[in-house]
């Protein structure tokens, strides 16, 4: 079949291209190497795989993937041309020289924070132009990001939805598609929206894929390790809550930790909404997001500084623990007897920097995690934040938090 395929892509590209090797393809493609000769060039040749191929309109796929061709942008890889090789659909797509993000964790390399977010910083980048030209990704993953030259970049935009509207109405063609992956993205990655089918399914869900990629590169897990089948994965996407970030690494910045979380809401709503909100936040952060514990937009010249404002968290837990405890001596013998539990209800930001939001979740979140370090029962987080841009009377609290 191997050979029988080179010949076949061999005949179709004539002299224009020379085929020398074969790269790892992924769950719906083989990938070639070739000689451009006029250029003298390597290109990337993406051949959609046999199984997946049959059911497919040809003429549709590659009207769909002339629409993802107009992206040109430094964090996007660009696709050069698309047709056919006998009935095979194909693409080419620029060689870029480097690994994916895949092959460097499955090395088990670990990236700082500052290496992090310089990566998801750029994958943010690809998103917001894309998105604002209309082109969702819908399989973002770390084998579609390759970093090379100490940049990101973002290939495959725009194949996922090329396979799925070009497909015919075969079943078996339609099951095989599910099969890989490509009807709705990678599971390990899938927005709880896309998990679940739903039409309305729009950029939002490259956010969620983008926050899962943070989490793990920040955490250096999987929010939902351990979940090895696709119904457990599509179900942990749909109903579980992945352990607080600031939990697992400590020393992410309170801000971007609650940026992660935010981008990793089950409703669409909740999310950011649109990767610009992701780029300002972390361009909020500086070239040393590690040494950055709030943007630097919340920072003026005779206010608050860093120190202060992590001082000012810490005050406020100190206050919360000595008051509870006050309270406790009142009526019961110790913190631990208490029947009850804490509820801190979200940070609200007064000002018109949207940047700020992002800061004052994290201020949430890390009293919330004082708190609980201290000992006490604290309500969950998005119990807490489900009152955020409410203000709701003590006695709806009370119901909850009691």
């Amino acid at each position: 079949m191997s050979d029988h395929l080179r010949e076949q892509l061999q005949a179709t590209f004539g002299t224009a291209y020379a085929l020398e090797r074969e790269l790892g393809g992924g769950g719906m493609s083989r990938v070639f190497v070739a000689r451009d000769e006029a250029l003298g060039r390597e290109v990337v040749i993406k051949v959609i795989k046999g199984d997946l191929a049959e059911g497919l309109s040809a003429e549709r796929f590659a009207r769909e993937v002339k629409l993802a061709a107009r992206l040109q942008q430094a964090n996007i890889v660009p696709v050069l041309t698309a047709g056919t090789a006998g009935d095979v659909p194909y693409y080419t797509m620029p060689f870029v020289k480097g690994e994916s993000l895949r092959i460097r964790i499955s090395k088990g390399t670990t990236f700082n924070i500052a290496e992090s977010t310089g990566i998801l910083r750029d994958v943010a980048r690809a998103l917001a132009y894309a998105h604002a030209e209309g082109v969702v990704h819908r399989d973002i993953k770390p084998e579609n990001i390759l970093l090379s030259g100490g940049a990101a970049v973002v290939t495959d935009f725009g194949i996922a939805k090329a396979m799925s509207v070009s497909r015919t109405h075969d079943d078996s063609v339609s099951g095989a598609l599910t099969q890989a992956g490509m009807s709705l993205g990678t599971p390990a990655y899938m927005a709880p929206e896309q998990a679940l089918g739903d039409p309305t399914t729009d950029h939002r869900a490259d956010l969620y894929a983008w926050g899962v990629i943070a989490y793990e590169l920040l955490a250096g897990v999987h929010p939902f390790a351990g979940r090895s089948t696709t119904h457990a994965l599509i179900a942990a996407h749909v109903s579980d809550v992945p352990k607080m970030l600031h939990e697992i690494h400590p020393q992410v910045p309170p801000a971007l930790s609650a940026l992660v979380m935010r981008a990793l809401e089950k409703d669409p709503a909740r999310r950011p909404q649109s990767a610009g909100e992701l780029l300002t936040a972390l361009e909020s952060l500086g070239d040393r997001p590690e040494a950055a514990h709030v943007p630097a937009s919340a920072i003026t010249s005779t206010s608050r500084s860093k120190t202060a404002v992590r001082t000012s968290v810490a005050a406020i837990a100190v206050l919360a623990v000595m008051a509870l405890l006050w309270f406790a001596r009142r009526g019961t013998p110790s913190v631990a007897a208490l029947d009850r539990s804490v509820i801190v209800l979200p940070f609200e930001n007064t000002s018109r920097d949207t940047t700020q939001e992002y800061f004052a979740d994290g201020l949430t979140d890390e009293l919330i995690g004082r708190l609980a370090a201290a000992g006490l029962r604290v309500t969950g987080r998005n119990t807490a934040f489900a009152y955020k841009g409410k203000h709701p009377t003590p006695r709806d609290v009370g119901k909850v938090a009691g």
